[in-house]
C-alpha cells in the first residue's frame, strides 16, 4: 500500500516538474520575440484651411410689430361679433359691439333738448339785438345750448366706447367671449396682431456689443420650418445691460409677408460679423474631448525602437473655435495639410501603429442638409 502511494506521488511530481518546464520554455521564447503592437484601423480627413466668418449666436423670441389683446371699455353684454376668429381685418373695422339700447334712447332725448336749447338761443339773441332781452338772460340760453351739445357728445362718446373697433390692420387671434355674454369693463375679448413683419428679440453678453450695430443681417431658423433661412435686420440695441446677466437686449425686425411666422415663436439667431478670419477645421469626430484638454491624432510616418518605420498616431492637444455643421475651428496646435484621424480616436494612444480605410469616411461638410424622413 504505501509502494503505490509513493509511486502515484512521483508520478505526480514528474507531471508537474514537465508542465513547468514546458510552461518556463513558452514564457522564454514569448520573451525572445521581437513585441508587434496591434494595428488599428482608422479613417483619416486633411486639415484643411478655411475663412469664416465669425458670428454671434443666441437664441430668441419672435413678437409682433404691433399686438394687442382687446378689451372692453364699458360694461355690457355682447349683441355682435363682426369680426370672427382668424379674420384679417383693417384699421378702424368694427370687430364687437356691445348694446347701447339704452344709451342710444338717451341719445335721442339729448338731441331733443338739444334742439330746444339751440331755438331759444337763437330767439334771445334775436331778441338782445332788439333791445327786448337782458345781456343775461342770453348769456344763459347759450349755457343752455353748450349744456345740452356736450350731453349729446357723451352719450356718443359712450356708444363709441361699446364699439370695439380695430386700432390697426392685422389678423385676429381665437376669440375669447361669445354673442349674449356680459362682460365687464377691461375684459379681454380677443388678440389682435400685424403680422407682416415681426420683431426677433435675443440677448447677447456684453463682450460681444462692440461687434454689433444698427442695420446689421441676422440669420434666424426656426424649428418649425427645418432648412429655410430667415433674414431679419438689427433694429435696435437696448440703452442698458441687465445687471443681473450682463447682457444686453437686441431687436431685430423680420418680414413675414406669407404670415407663417406666429408671435412667442422659439428661434436660434446668428448674427455674422463682417471679418473673416482663416482657420484650420477639422470633423467633430476627430476631437478626442477630455477634461484635461481636448486633442486630436495626428497620422504620420513614425520609427519604432529597432528603426523600422510604421505608419502610427500622435496625439495632439488643442485649441478649439467654434463649430459650423459637422466641421470645427482649431485655432492651435493643428496646421492644414496635416492627416488626422477622423474617426475611431477612442482607441487611439499616443504611437499606436494604425491602418487607413477610407472607404467609409464621417461627414464634413460646413453646411450640412440631414434628411430627416
Amino acid at each position: 500500500m504505501i509502494k503505490k502511494l509513493v509511486i502515484a506521488l512521483a508520478s505526480f511530481v514528474a507531471i508537474v516538474i514537465t508542465l513547468g518546464a514546458v510552461k518556463a520554455a513558452q514564457i522564454k521564447e514569448m520573451m525572445s520575440a521581437p513585441h508587434v503592437m496591434p494595428t488599428t484601423s482608422v479613417t483619416t480627413f486633411t486639415a484643411q484651411e478655411v475663412q469664416w466668418k465669425p458670428s454671434i449666436k443666441a437664441i430668441g423670441t419672435l413678437a409682433p410689430v404691433e399686438g394687442i389683446t382687446l378689451s372692453a371699455d364699458a360694461d355690457g353684454t355682447i349683441v355682435e361679433i363682426a369680426a370672427d376668429s382668424g379674420t384679417a381685418v383693417k384699421a378702424g373695422d368694427l370687430l364687437v359691439r356691445l348694446d347701447t339700447s339704452v344709451e342710444k334712447a338717451q341719445l335721442t332725448a339729448a338731441g331733443a333738448r338739444a334742439a330746444l336749447a339751440r331755438m331759444q338761443a337763437d330767439r334771445a339773441k334775436d331778441l338782445l339785438s332788439k333791445n327786448s332781452l337782458s345781456q343775461a338772460e342770453a348769456d344763459t340760453a347759450s349755457a343752455q345750448l353748450d349744456q345740452a351739445l356736450a350731453d349729446v357728445a357723451a352719450l356718443k362718446a359712450q356708444i363709441a366706447k361699446k364699439e370695439v373697433r380695430a386700432p390697426f390692420g392685422g389678423r385676429v387671434g381665437i376669440r375669447q367671449v361669445n354673442v349674449g355674454q356680459f362682460v365687464g369693463r377691461g375684459a379681454p375679448l380677443m388678440p389682435l396682431q400685424k403680422l407682416d413683419s415681426v420683431f426677433v428679440n435675443f440677448n447677447i453678453p456684453q463682450r460681444q456689443l462692440p461687434d454689433l450695430h444698427l442695420g446689421q443681417n441676422v440669420s434666424v431658423a426656426v424649428d418649425a420650418f427645418p432648412g429655410r433661412a430667415f433674414v431679419a435686420t438689427v433694429t435696435a440695441i437696448n440703452a442698458e445691460v441687465d445687471a443681473a446677466t450682463r447682457n444686453i437686449s437686441v431687436q431685430a425686425t423680420m418680414a413675414n409677408p406669407e404670415e407663417v411666422l406666429r408671435s412667442g415663436m422659439f428661434v436660434r439667431v446668428e448674427v455674422e460679423l463682417p471679418t473673416a478670419q482663416k482657420l484650420v477645421a477639422v470633423p467633430a469626430t476627430a476631437i478626442a474631448y477630455a477634461s484635461y484638454g481636448n486633442s486630436v491624432f495626428v497620422v504620420e510616418k513614425m520609427k519604432a525602437e529597432d528603426g523600422a518605420e510604421y505608419l502610427g498616431a500622435r496625439q495632439q492637444f488643442v485649441k478649439l473655435g467654434q463649430t459650423r455643421g459637422d466641421l470645427v475651428a482649431i485655432l492651435d496646435g493643428v496646421k492644414a495639410g496635416e492627416e488626422i484621424a477622423s474617426s475611431g480616436v477612442f482607441k487611439l494612444r499616443n504611437s499606436l501603429p494604425v491602418q487607413v480605410n477610407n472607404s467609409a469616411l464621417p461627414a464634413s461638410s460646413a453646411n450640412p442638409n440631414p434628411d430627416n424622413t
